[in-house]
């Protein structure tokens, strides 16, 4: 989500629009204002448990500032109270993303957390939402199941698309997985298909790379997991940011996420972007990508996590060339930053202008 609103946030800049980032005060804070350049970023600290998310001090920040549309991103906390207040208070346009949290695989986990948040504050913020915004045509069902409301504008994520792919590193092409170390990315299941594949086509198997970022008792776990299957090739290289996380995308032979819940994963469109396949479930939400070629159905299961990785190892030049330039074409026709700033420009309109 940090991600997104970053790319948001500058996206709006570019075009001289006037972006103003309020967020909870964290241990990264300082080390990741710089990503925002000179947009004006004020974060609070919070009161009581972090989960809670309950911080005066933002409250305080939004009823001073000057604000044409307030976009809440993120639900489950009580800055979905702040900002129902500030709707209240201000009657002006009020927009949330959930960011793939209302999911049903989300919303089956931590159901008293979640309960007590719907009775606290999440209800009011819906109810006074002016538009919802979801990622996806499976999110916007999703948000519409769980509030109640139908005023959901589906716009997705933008990804960086350059002319030329960055180049691959040098020497054997792994299968990738990049991302949060989450239950919910399903690495052991892709642990347990590369191993079927390892099973059937020995030391021909391509070698299986994992990285990404987690709390500390999931990498821990998939520590040991990598250290119980004991192939060399089976590596954990930890989070990986700018040039070496393109240099490791653009180097797969694969991206792999089979993942049972997603929002919108921006993993994936920066693989497309680079003309790189991809091996995933149906819950990432882009099934645009099955259609055009530029991904395969993994399932959630080990078996056919193997099958999906094996028709894109398996694959000769030509169709591996036309698998990549139908990413590629993908991207630059939907998932480009002028395509998405237009989108969010023409709601950002209609919101200010009361068209909606």
């Amino acid at each position: 989500m940090f991600e997104a609103i970053v790319a948001q946030a500058q996206m709006l800049a570019d075009a001289d629009a006037e972006p103003i980032v309020f967020a909870l005060h964290d241990e990264y804070c300082d080390a990741d204002r710089h990503r925002f350049g000179t947009i004006s970023v004020h974060t609070g600290h919070v009161v009581g448990p972090r989960q809670v998310g309950w911080s005066p001090d933002l409250g305080r920040m939004l009823a001073a500032a000057d604000l044409d549309l307030l976009h809440l991103h993120g639900v489950w906390t009580a800055t979905s109270h702040l900002g129902a207040a500030w709707a209240r208070r201000t009657d002006k346009p009020y927009v949330i993303s959930p960011h793939g949290m209302l999911d049903p695989w989300i919303t089956g986990r931590g159901r008293t957390k979640k309960w007590i948040a719907r009775r606290l504050y999440e209800r009011r913020s819906w109810a006074r939402a002016t538009m919802f915004h979801a990622l996806t045509d499976a999110e916007a069902a999703d948000i519409a199941r769980e509030t109640g409301r139908d005023a959901v504008t589906v716009i997705p994520n933008p990804v960086d698309f350059d002319a030329a792919p960055a180049p691959a590193a040098s020497g054997p092409q792994p299968i990738v997985y990049l991302g949060r170390i989450h239950s919910k990315k399903n690495i052991d299941s892709l642990i347990d298909g590369w191993r079927l594949l390892v099973d059937r086509r020995g030391m021909a198997t391509p070698p299986l790379t994992i990285a990404g970022w987690g709390d500390d008792h999931d990498v821990a776990a998939l520590g040991a997991r990598i250290a119980a299957v004991g192939d060399a090739r089976l590596s954990f290289v930890g989070p990986v940011y700018g040039a070496d996380k393109q240099r490791l995308i653009a180097g797969a032979v694969a991206l792999a996420l089979p993942s049972h819940s997603e929002g919108l994963p921006m993993v994936i469109l920066e693989s497309w972007a680079a003309g790189v396949p991809t091996a995933m479930s149906t819950h990432c939400h882009l099934s645009e990508g099955f259609g055009a070629g530029a991904a395969v159905d993994s399932g959630t299961e080990p078996g056919t996590i193997a099958a999906a990785l094996s028709t894109l190892i398996d694959e000769d030049a030509t169709a591996r060339a036309a698998r990549s330039a139908a990413a590629r074409r993908l991207v630059a026709e939907r998932f480009v930053v002028p395509v998405i700033r237009t989108a969010w420009f023409s709601a950002y309109r209609r919101l200010i202008e009361r068209r909606i």
